[in-house]
């Protein structure tokens, strides 16, 4: 290779990292996808049921959500994403919107606030579906960062 040629690489390659060091333009976005598990055990107070779910949520540093959870076992009548430590309930954060039978997703432009994403962080936040049967909640997982 031609000292020119070698020079240039060495140069590209150098901007390539320090742009990815500082976020400079080519695209990085720091984002938490949580792969969640609701289950009736998780409720609180904890329910019997074999209802159970799964899914993703995202909640990325601009604060914006996406993601989804699908259900099996259970007639939900409305789902989502509450602000509450393990163990403890919690008010909506962000209510879901139904898809398709038991499957929940965030609405599009779902953003957290504040408080919500410094509580998404300490662990603080979960899913849950309500039933008729159970109109606290009958599933529930908690989202880990």
């Amino acid at each position: 290779m031609k000292p020119i040629i070698r020079k240039t690489a060495a140069a590209v390659a150098g901007m390539t990292l320090m742009a990815g060091l500082f976020g400079a333009g080519i695209g990085l976005a720091n984002a938490a996808s949580s792969q969640v598990t609701l289950s009736g055990m998780d409720e609180v107070p904890p329910v019997q049921t074999s209802a159970k779910g799964a899914g993703t949520i995202t909640i990325n540093d601009d604060k914006t959500v996406s993601g989804s959870v699908k259900t099996t076992g259970v007639q939900g009548t409305m789902a989502h994403i509450h602000e509450g430590a393990p163990g403890k309930n919690g008010g909506v954060a962000v209510p879901l919107e139904k898809k398709g039978e038991g499957e929940w997703a965030v609405p599009a432009g779902a953003k957290l606030t504040d408080d919500q994403y410094k509580a998404f962080k300490a662990g603080h936040l979960y899913v849950n579906v309500h039933s008729d049967a159970h109109k606290g909640g009958e599933i529930r997982g908690q989202l880990k960062p």
